[in-house]
């Protein structure tokens, strides 16, 4: 019986420290109350073609304070370049159309990939626009569109848009 007894007590303490880092891991990645919007989108088959922008809808409600605009780029290591060129459109609530054209490096000049990298997979977050102030409340589009001569781009696994309130 008392087997019995210390193999249960062992078990319920072991899902009780589970449970604890559980709580502490979700409690630290929720705390950012500065990020306004975060998307990230899968690219099939790792290719991405110049033919499907990846298109992100996020609703800025606050105009008053100024906002850091990321662009969240993963490419393994079998990306056959040290840059990337893109382009991004940004439709304003009132229709209005900006383009911008993009060079992102990938990797240092000696050939080693920037970002935090895991085995293969490079994840780089680029800072596109730093204390931006948009314009008007409402819904705002953004494009990524791969602008490199190779279509479809072999090595890019996803990307994404992250909106941050600038922190004083």
């Amino acid at each position: 019986m008392k087997f019995i007894i210390t193999n249960v007590y062992v078990l319920t303490k072991n899902y009780v420290i589970v449970f604890l880092c559980f709580l502490v891991s979700v409690f630290f990645t929720s705390c950012d109350s500065s990020v306004v919007f975060e998307e990230n989108i899968k690219i099939d088959k790792n290719a991405w073609s110049s033919e499907k922008p990846l298109v992100f809808q996020a609703n800025i409600k606050d105009t008053t304070v100024g906002h850091n605009v990321y662009i969240n780029l993963r490419n393994a290591s079998h990306y056959p370049f040290s840059n990337i060129f893109i382009f991004m459109n940004t439709t304003l609530p009132n229709g209005q159309l900006d383009r911008d054209t993009l060079e992102i490096m990938l990797a240092s000049k000696d050939g080693k990939w920037l970002g935090n990298g895991l085995g293969d997979i490079w994840d780089n977050r680029i800072l596109f626009k730093r204390n931006v102030s948009f314009p008007m409340p409402g819904e705002y589009r953004f494009e990524l569109i791969q602008a490199m001569r190779l279509d479809p781009l072999p090595g890019i696994m996803d990307g994404g848009i992250r909106i941050e309130k600038v922190t004083p």
